[in-house]
This record gives C-alpha cells, sequence and structure tokens, in this order.
C-alpha cells in the first residue's frame, strides 16, 4: 500500500510560510499515535504477536510518521489468501485518520 503525495513542494512552502513548524510535528506525532492505536484495536487477536508488532516511529525530524505491523504474516491478514478470507485492520484505521490529518493539515496552512 503506498501513497504519492501530489504538490509537496508547494505543501512545504506553505507550511513553511504559514505554520509553525512544532504545530505540524504535533500534528504528525498525534495523528501517528491515534493511527497505531487504532490499527491495533482493529488487528485480530489470536496469540496476540501481530498487535503487539504493530509500532509507531517518527522519523525526518518529527515530520514523518511511519506506523506499521512487523510480523511475516501481517499482509495475509491485511489482504487475505486463498484459504483465509481477509481481515482489513490497517486500512480502516488509515482512512479514518488521513481525513483527521488532512483537515488539521489545512488549518495550518491557512
Amino acid at each position: 500500500m503506498g501513497i504519492k503525495l501530489v504538490g509537496a513542494k508547494e505543501l512545504e512552502k506553505a507550511l513553511l510560510k504559514k505554520a509553525k513548524l512544532t504545530a505540524v510535528k504535533d500534528t504528525v506525532r498525534d495523528c501517528g499515535a491515534k493511527l497505531q492505536s487504532g490499527v491495533q484495536d482493529g488487528a485480530p487477536v489470536d496469540t496476540g504477536t501481530l498487535k503487539r508488532s504493530i509500532t509507531l516511529e517518527i522519523e525526518e525530524d518529527g515530520l514523518k510518521a511511519v506506523v506499521g505491523p512487523h510480523t511475516e504474516y501481517a499482509a495475509y491478514v491485511e489482504y487475505g489468501t486463498r484459504f483465509m478470507q481477509a481481515q482489513p485492520y490497517v486500512r480502516p484505521s488509515y482512512e479514518e485518520v488521513k481525513s483527521e490529518f488532512k483537515s488539521k493539515m489545512e488549518e495550518l496552512v491557512r
């Protein structure tokens, strides 16, 4: 699953001009934490290994949040296989947090 951000240069210029960088970093951290919590809450639990493997890493000096599971079978659970039905737990949380993140970033640019 990938995301392509179109207009990143323009966004960066607008953020640097109109928003305090600390507010942007706070938004990234808060939305990242909310995403991690949502993914963990939505993860199906058998042994709990998948749920425990979901981490949040803040990178690029606080401008990037990386949330994801670290088990070999995480994608099989998310997307399913021919033997097992999909049990999405990342995408639903991502879609929920994405709109909130976008809204908060738009507020900071105004």
